[in-house]
């Protein structure tokens, strides 16, 4: 099993490769942008004068640059940046952070936690169980991870020069007998937190429903095709101390996504994120796309 396992990651870095240099090389960010976002919503992309959302996040990719914001897409440095704008207390716990597959050492984590790759978006493992998990298949797939720059797959500047790395943080659950989260994802216009995205029972029965800033479900879905919970939920006790901290994080930038998990009464620092679906996910109705681009005061052209 092994040997199978090492021929097939030689034959991984080779097609790895070639990829790489084919999408850093001979593709512009302008066309490979074109050519992803006709292929995964069927539509040409506006970029001159975009009006939708999606072709808005698009035109940031081309025209946009904030280097703290490259620091905030880092799953790494921006603990630092969490520290000095909302503080300590809201990150969770790190257990270590690795340079490369090799200083792992399982003995020295606990049964459960979760592995993060510092420079991409879905790069984690979760790890519920140590001794029952395939770590050489997760071994392999950590180092093709590290080996990619998630930049080039749709030009999301952002992760462009993060250095590849790899944290180990505490394994998070809203109580003893489940494995699930509830995530909280602030969008956020020009500073200003509008929708809370909620996203429900990861891996299960999937469920995400939009909020405004007081709680009121909103008619829209999207950026992913799942469906809206049947459940009538209450407000979160902290939901307006979310809605502060968004606010506080969100400072500065045409749009950031700012996410937390809400875990026996306390707030966690999740993630920023300046294009979610990278600027290419489906809202239903289609004119909630037009409705959050209007939201979206594009900065002027750098000259």
């Amino acid at each position: 099993m092994r040997e199978l396992l090492r021929s097939n990651e030689t034959i991984v870095k080779w097609y790895d490769s070639i990829r790489e240099i084919y999408l850093q090389y001979l593709t512009s960010d302008e066309k490979l942008i074109k050519n992803r976002y006709k292929k995964r919503l069927g539509r040409e992309v506006e970029l001159k004068n975009p009006v939708r959302f999606n072709d808005k996040l698009q035109w940031l990719k081309l025209n946009w640059y904030d280097p703290i914001a490259a620091k905030c897409a880092d799953k790494y440095e921006v603990r630092e940046i969490i520290k000095e704008k909302i503080g300590e207390s809201y990150l969770n716990e790190l257990i270590a952070v690795y340079d490369s597959v090799e200083d792992i050492d399982l003995d020295k984590l606990p049964n459960q936690f979760v592995l993060k790759t510092t420079h991409a978006s879905g790069y984690n493992i979760i790890c519920k169980d140590r001794y029952t998990m395939r770590w050489d298949e997760e071994f392999m797939k950590m180092r093709r991870w590290l080996r990619t720059n998630y930049y080039l797959h749709n030009r999301e500047w952002v992760y462009k020069n993060i250095k590849p790395r790899i944290i180990c943080e505490k394994y998070l659950s809203e109580k003893e007998d489940q494995n699930s989260l509830t995530d909280y994802k602030f969008f956020c216009f020009n500073g200003e937190p509008i929708y809370c995205q909620v996203i429900r029972d990861r891996g299960k029965n999937e469920t995400i429903d939009f909020y405004d800033t007081e709680w009121n479900h909103m008619p829209f879905n999207g950026l992913r095709e799942l469906p809206m919970s049947t459940t009538k939920y209450d407000k979160p006790n902290k939901y307006d101390e979310m809605i502060k901290l968004a606010k506080i994080l969100a400072e500065g930038f045409p749009f950031v996504r700012v996410d937390f998990y809400y875990v026996n009464d306390r707030i966690i620092f999740g993630e920023l994120t300046f294009f979610p679906l990278s600027g290419m996910g489906k809202f239903t109705p289609d004119e909630w796309d037009y409705k959050l681009g209007e939201l979206l005061q594009l900065p002027e052209l750098r000259k």
